[in-house]
């Protein structure tokens, strides 16, 4: 993973909200589609805002982005 945990912690502020939320359930094991019908949303905004989350951390798994979410306590 790109990030420690404690710098995680230190860019978890640089998510937006929805983000942060996209970001919980993908690391809860649930499917693009899964988590854009329990946000309202499409497949297509799901994707948008895990490649977001991805630029912005400079993760490229998502492995690393459940490690992640797992740090941030999401």
């Amino acid at each position: 993973m790109s990030l420690t945990a404690s710098a995680a912690q230190d860019e978890a502020p640089a998510l937006a909200p929805r983000e942060r939320e996209t970001l919980g359930h993908i690391a809860a094991g649930r499917t693009y589609l899964q988590t854009a019908r329990h946000m309202g949303l499409s497949q297509h905004t799901v994707d948008a805002y895990l490649r977001r989350i991805r630029a912005k951390l400079n993760i490229t798994t998502t492995a690393e982005m459940t490690r992640l979410a797992i740090s941030l306590g999401l």
